[in-house]
């Protein structure tokens, strides 16, 4: 018997939600960078991703230790225009770990393991994967991001 498209159309297949897990997880890509110069190295990615063609809106910062200057001036403003910022998603937004949680995902996360301690490091590194949509860096001590994940990134 000859199958004609109409037969081969009726027959369930694959669909693109069963590829495998590992195309929906984010590029992880590591910085190398002491703790102090951490937060250096990743406003050098953010503007290499910005100078790329990369929408300012695409990308989240995400900082383990001290927050960032621009976030930590932003607050000075207030808890409700800092987050109106991330909401409107026009622009690169900067979240200290401990507050990174309430940031919504976004295609490219940037992480500065710039401090603070190896479980909130850990936390702020979790939290970054699911929240990079397509692509995660990490800049920082490899040593200690390998030790806050339990695992070589």
């Amino acid at each position: 018997m000859q199958r004609t498209p109409r037969d081969v159309a009726a027959k369930p297949g694959p669909s693109d939600p069963a590829a495998p897990a590992a195309s929906t997880a984010p590029q992880i890509q590591l910085v190398p960078a002491t703790a102090e110069g951490a937060l250096d190295a990743a406003e050098e990615a953010v503007d290499l991703l910005l100078e790329s063609g990369r929408a300012p809106g695409d990308v989240l910062v995400i900082t383990t230790g001290e927050p960032h200057p621009w976030a930590a001036h932003e607050l000075s403003f207030g808890e409700a225009a800092y987050w109106a910022q991330h909401d409107a998603g026009d622009d690169v937004f900067y979240a200290d770990a401990a507050v990174a949680e309430r940031a919504a995902a976004r295609p490219v996360v940037v992480v500065a393991v710039n401090g603070g301690s190896e479980a909130a490091a850990a936390t702020a590194l979790s939290l970054a994967h699911s929240r990079a949509g397509g692509l995660l860096i990490v800049c920082g001590d490899p040593q200690r991001i390998n030790s806050a994940l339990g695992a070589g990134v």
